[in-house]
């Protein structure tokens, strides 16, 4: 039978998946098959003739390269031996850690542990002890852990911050660059933002068209290629955002200082400037290197307040400024409506706003609330991007494009078994699915009760945008080139293209074969690992949420909430509370009925009863469990 090479994702109960392309199903592996591979592992799969559901089977045959070489745990500790037992779940063993290798860690701390043996022949992994984080209650000991864990940078070598100190220090003048400084230019973000790399300006021409002017911070000024700086944010990759810390890509002197578009400061930047139609679309556009000074530095809750009219001191404060902002808010309609015609993917699917305390204890879970001045960045911010990448690939320039694939046949003839049950179905040729055919659901749904289930299994159903050297569009925006430009103080793939842009420019848009070549190269590599360290990035964040919300939780076991069923699996049902926590209710403790899982339909049905329960139904649960150390939150129904 045929034998494939990947990478195996273990599952904490026990099998897994080997991924070997995006363009080949995921192969399933039967817990008695995976040999001794752990999570991460790459590995030789023999393809064997049984299917488990829609993936083939597999059995590993060989371990071809071992992926973890440390892992974060809780030491349990014994007389003559331990254990180290991992935080990821799905890595697949315990680690064994003999008597001469417990470097004075105490039971039940938490430990960083190198490996020294990998599991063989049913054998656990061994391995000792090189660092000791401290007890699991102490404050700050669950980030710092899914720092190691990840093995996040999260602080910059000596070397670095010295030449970022001397790079901060460079003098600001307007030889060469277009002089915007006399212009209305405002940054809007949120009120704890302090790394400001976008500032916006919109100009009504008084013939239906407007000029948007987008001003990104010129990042590459400083950071030049084969710089220590430079080398340091290739391995960084991004800015990770984890609650109570952020881990910089690039060093505070830059970030928060000399690149970040401070309100009156003259700032170094590369400047889109766009003359927009009455339908929304780009009809001139122009590129250039310039200077900027920020008139005001203003908040999402402020501009809202002014295009609401909802807070008068507002409103007086930035009296002389209200016609820039309600010139904005026209703008951001027009293009969001050309956007929607088009069929970008709006989902309405609430991001968590997580509170701590001084002591990084989580003590509230809400929804973050958005307003429409977020609305009038992202709709700029879209443009631009989506300006610059069409010019360089006509340019056939070296690029990194941010591409967003079409989603699988099967995962779509998957989600309207789900939406079948809505009264909802995916239209169109299911091969080649348009954008269309997803953002005409998400119309259907809009003010409905069941709206975030239905935007959630959606967006499962989408593939992971990710970044290419090659141009493949981007099917959630609905939109042929896309890239990301305009945050170069967080994400290297910008920073990489404003140096590209940098070039082109001072050479009027043309370059050397040589210089195109090395370029091209860089792009591949910059994609691939852009693409890593932003995977990994989002996963620290993501646990980091899930650690606070189960200790949020903590407190809260036996209350009682009202929730919507998000998913239903074999072995029982999530639900949803409002404030974005989601817990499990199992099979095992719905004692009224026993429950069969219904594949086709997606639902429970009781034997003897009859009763169903399905996606997006509400229901009553009461707070069961809740472990911070397995980020698990356990329900039971009221």
């Amino acid at each position: 039978m045929e034998i494939l090479q990947g990478k195996f994702i273990g599952h904490e109960r026990g099998f897994g998946f080997v991924k070997i392309s995006d363009e080949i199903p995921d192969i399933f592996i039967a817990k008695n098959n995976k040999k001794d591979a752990m999570n991460g592992d790459i590995v030789e799969v023999r393809i064997l003739k049984e299917k488990h559901g829609e993936h083939n089977e597999g059995a590993i045959i060989n371990v071809v390269e071992r992926n973890t070489k440390q892992v974060v745990g809780t030491f349990e500790k014994s007389k003559n031996f331990g254990f180290v037992i991992p935080d990821d779940n799905q890595l697949g063993t315990d680690i064994f850690i003999s008597k001469s290798n417990f470097a004075k860690a105490k039971n039940h701390q938490k430990v960083v542990v190198k490996i020294t043996k990998y599991p063989r022949k049913g054998m656990k992994a061994e391995g000792k002890i090189v660092e000791v984080l401290g007890y699991a209650y102490e404050a700050g000991i669950d980030m710092l852990s899914i720092i190691k864990q990840y093995n996040l940078l999260n602080e910059f070598p000596k070397n670095v911050l010295e030449e970022a100190k001397e790079v901060s220090k460079t003098e600001i003048k307007p030889e060469g660059r277009v002089d915007f400084r006399n212009k209305e230019i405002f940054t809007i973000d949120g009120e704890d933002a302090k790394d400001l790399d976008d500032a916006v300006c919109v100009d009504d021409n008084g013939d239906g068209t407007y000029t948007l002017g987008v001003h990104i911070a010129d990042v590459s000024n400083y950071v030049k290629e084969g710089s220590l700086l430079n080398a340091e944010a290739i391995k960084r990759g991004t800015s990770v955002y984890m609650l109570d810390r952020v881990i910089p890509m690039l060093p505070k002197e830059l970030s928060n200082g000399i690149c970040s578009l401070n309100q009156g400061q003259d700032r170094y930047a590369l400047s889109v400037i766009m003359k927009i139609d009455e339908q929304g679309k780009v009809i001139d556009s122009d590129i250039c290197k310039s200077i900027i000074n920020v008139t005001r530095r203003m908040t999402y809750t402020d501009v809202a307040d002014i295009i609401n009219k909802t807070n008068p001191k507002t409103i007086e404060k930035y009296n002389k400024y209200i016609e820039h902002f309600e010139r904005m808010q026209k703008l951001a309609l027009i293009l969001k409506k050309r956007r929607l015609k088009d069929g970008y993917l709006s989902l309405e699917i609430p991001e968590s706003k997580i509170t701590l305390d001084k002591n990084g204890i989580a003590i509230d879970v809400k929804p973050y609330e958005t307003n429409f001045a977020n609305e009038i960045i992202e709709q700029f911010m879209l443009t631009a991007n989506e300006t610059v990448a069409e010019r360089f690939y006509w340019l056939n320039a070296p690029f990194i494009y941010r591409i967003h694939e079409k989603p699988d046949e099967e995962k779509i003839k998957e989600l309207n078994k789900y939406l079948f049950n809505f009264g909802y179905r995916i239209k169109g040729k299911l091969d080649d699915i348009k954008p269309k055919a997803f953002s005409q659901i998400l119309e259907d749904v809009k003010g409905k009760e069941e709206e975030r289930v239905v935007s959630n299994l959606l967006l499962r159903t989408l593939k992971v945008a990710r970044y290419e050297a090659e141009n493949k569009g981007h099917f959630g925006i609905s939109s042929k080139y896309y890239c990301h430009f305009t945050s170069p103080i967080r994400r290297y793939p910008d920073l990489f293209i404003h140096r590209v842009i940098s070039k082109y420019l001072a050479g009027e848009y043309n370059i050397s074969e040589t210089m195109k070549e090395k370029f091209e190269k860089q792009a591949e590599k910059y994609s691939i690992t852009s693409s890593e360290c932003e995977q990994i990035a989002t996963k620290a964040e993501r646990e980091s949420e899930d650690i606070k919300k189960a200790e949020y939780m903590q407190s809260k076991i036996g209350e009682e909430y009202t929730g919507i069923i998000s998913s239903i699996t074999s072995f029982g049902m999530f639900v949803e509370l409002e404030s974005t926590v989601e817990g499990l209710v199992r099979l095992a403790d719905m004692k009224d009925d026993y429950y069969i899982y219904d594949d086709i339909n997606k639902q429970l049905i009781g034997k003897e009863t009859g009763k169903t329960y399905k996606l997006g139904q509400k229901v009553n649960i009461e707070v069961a469990n809740a472990d911070k150390q397995t980020r698990k939150i356990d329900f039971i129904l009221v």
